[in-house]
């Protein structure tokens, strides 16, 4: 095993957190800014890149950092290690509302392609980098444009994703439609593709987008019931205006009357 053998435990429903349980000298690496608590004797430090161990060099690190950059990722992780002499115990929680799913990469593979921002944490030794897709239609109506992320390794790590989350197991084959902005992850046998959604009514009034997901076996694939661009869309558009009446008003935005001077 090339990866640190963490134990964990997830608390919550909608708005969960992760509890990772340390041996002495192990380490998990996590997202920038998902630290929730830890105990003591376990240092926290922050890194270029995954934290892998690749790229011991200076332009090693960069270039590591450098892949997190462009799929919009922070250029540092953090990890945090348990230096004491007994178990330790560091947690880390979702951003939103949704669910954290655990992955054991050495049952699925050793590789998951998944969305941009899905990664949550992972023990030290998984490589989290880049996955580009190689056709144009993927590229510009996939959803999450031509680069996603791919998790490597024979680890442990945590993805998290809006709303209800559920594991689809495709046969040699089978084919499985999804809106775009709902797939969350996939293993690296899955193809996937972008199909036109058929009917001038349909694609123009359906309020569905123009376009497919299609997923196609062998393969798991991850689906999301609520990512976190349609709930933001949903949120902007229900908020509102400065112009409304006072009386449909929110409590926020009786409070911004209040200090623009309105």
């Amino acid at each position: 095993m090339n990866n640190h053998e963490i134990d964990f435990k997830i608390y919550g429903d909608d708005m969960q957190f992760v509890e990772v349980e340390l041996d002495p000298q192990e380490t998990v690496v996590a997202e920038a800014g998902s630290f929730m608590m830890m105990e003591d004797d376990i240092h926290m430090e922050t890194i270029f890149g995954d934290g892998s161990g690749d790229g011991g060099n200076l332009m090693g690190k960069l270039f590591s950092a450098g892949k997190r950059v462009i799929t919009g990722e922070s250029l540092f992780m953090t990890t945090f290690t348990n230096t004491g002499m007994g178990k330790k115990h560091v947690s880390f929680a979702s951003p939103y509302p949704g669910k954290i799913i655990p992955m054991d990469l050495s049952e699925l593979g050793g590789k998951i392609i998944c969305q941009k921002d899905a990664f949550l944490a992972a023990a030290k030794g998984v490589q989290v980098g880049i996955e580009f897709q190689r056709k144009m239609g993927v590229g510009f109506f996939g959803g999450e444009g031509f680069i996603m992320q791919k998790l490597e390794g024979d680890g442990m790590c945590f993805v998290h994703a809006g709303g209800t989350i559920t594991r689809k197991e495709l046969l040699p084959g089978q084919t499985l439609r999804v809106d775009t902005g709902c797939l969350v992850a996939m293993t690296s046998n899955v193809q996937y593709n972008i199909e036109f959604v058929k009917g001038i009514k349909t694609a123009m009034f359906g309020g569905e987008g123009l376009f497919f997901a299609t997923l196609k076996g062998p393969g798991s694939v991850w689906i999301q019931s609520l990512p976190f661009s349609r709930l933001a869309s949903r949120v902007f558009a229900a908020a509102p205006s400065r112009g409304g009446s006072k009386d449909e008003g929110s409590l926020a935005k009786g409070i911004f009357d209040m200090f623009s001077g309105d």
